[in-house]
């Protein structure tokens, strides 16, 4: 879902500057997902108007087509907060250093993200032939990942060949094309055709690649009613499509341009924490340290883990119970479950 984009110094410190104060107007962006469905509903709902309006501050979602473009600007400043996986968050704003905290754990891929051949094969059959994905994306590291399983590295490929996500089902379609690695709705969609092979998809690696939002950490220390509006709404919904609440879910569905039955079958391979007790589990839990370590290590090996990273430990990374990962003297990226336990608790 990335590529990363250098950002000079000036600009990550008019972001840091701008974000270090009290303030009641926040954006926060968003890019089309099955698990960040709700970010829209909650605008078009007014359900995020309601939870704003509680707190006394105001708070608008925007939708960004280019997901990558959509990181980039948080970085840059222009918004507070962005649906973000765990890798794209460590090696853009993070690793660009802007200090980052993952609000809400909102899900983990478990079947949406898939490597797909055209025809007969195995994992083993990608030797030889070109993969096209988003380059240096949480699908580049499946296909590493993959690849890894069999006994294979990315050098025994045909290289890598960068494809837009907007880009991809069209590039699939075509006969140059042999093997693509994205996500969902365009897994569904490709794998409607009838060559098409899926090969290994994120359930082989279940709890890695995870969906968040994540906003600026000095705008939340210094605002906490804008995460305890965002957590509020985001929790509101989350009951809503735990209930099976055909409306709600039928205006993701469209939202992301499948039906009813097509947006639950991507449901089906997410695993939403739709309980902000099961968030806070997972974000405690012992294999969390592990991911991100294993993640931190691939994007130094990729060159991406920011500009002049000196290992895989260059950026820090903490958990909840204060523990680090990393560089304990550069924390740039912290899961913090004060606000979803909140949530849990009942005390929003």
């Amino acid at each position: 879902m990335k590529n990363l984009t250098t950002l000079t110094a000036m600009a990550l410190c008019l972001a840091s500057t701008a974000h270090a104060q009290e303030k009641t107007d926040f954006r926060v962006a968003w890019s089309i997902y099955v698990g960040w469905m709700p970010w829209g509903y909650l605008e078009d709902s007014g359900i995020m108007d309601k939870w704003a309006d509680k707190y006394g501050i105001d708070v608008e979602i925007v939708q960004i087509n280019d997901y990558i473009e959509s990181i980039n600007q948080y970085t840059a400043g222009a918004f507070d907060g962005v649906s973000a996986t765990n890798m794209d968050t460590l090696s853009i704003p993070s690793g660009g250093g802007v200090d980052t905290t993952a609000l809400i754990v909102g899900d983990y891929s478990n079947g949406n993200d898939a490597v797909i051949l055209k025809g007969e094969g195995d994992l083993t059959s990608l030797a030889g032939k070109p993969v096209n994905l988003v380059e240096l994306s949480v699908s580049h590291y499946l296909l590493a990942r993959g690849l890894d399983s069999v006994g294979l590295a990315e050098s025994d490929l045909d290289g890598v060949i960068n494809t837009s996500d907007a880009d991809m089902i069209a590039a699939f379609a075509t006969d140059d094309v042999e093997a693509v690695v994205t996500w969902n709705p365009l897994v569904s969609a490709i794998m409607e055709g009838p060559s098409a092979n899926m090969l290994f998809d994120s359930s082989d690696i279940p709890g890695e690649i995870i969906d968040l939002m994540v906003v600026n950490t000095e705008t939340l220390a210094a605002n906490p009613d804008f995460g305890k509006a965002m957590v509020g709404a985001w929790y509101e919904v989350m009951g809503l499509m735990a209930s099976g609440d055909e409306d709600v879910l039928t205006a993701m569905a469209e939202a992301s341009g499948t039906d009813l039955a097509g947006y639950q079958a991507q449901l089906a391979s997410t695993e939403m924490f739709f309980d902000p007790a099961a968030a806070v589990s997972f974000t405690e839990g012992t294999e969390l340290p592990v991911t991100m370590t294993s993640v931190a290590e691939f994007l130094f090996d990729k060159g991406i883990l920011g500009e002049g990273a000196p290992s895989a430990d260059f950026v820090g990374v903490e958990y909840p119970d204060g523990t680090v990962t990393g560089d304990a003297g550069n924390v740039m990226f912290r899961y913090d479950t004060t606000y979803m336990q909140m949530a849990a608790d009942g005390a929003l």
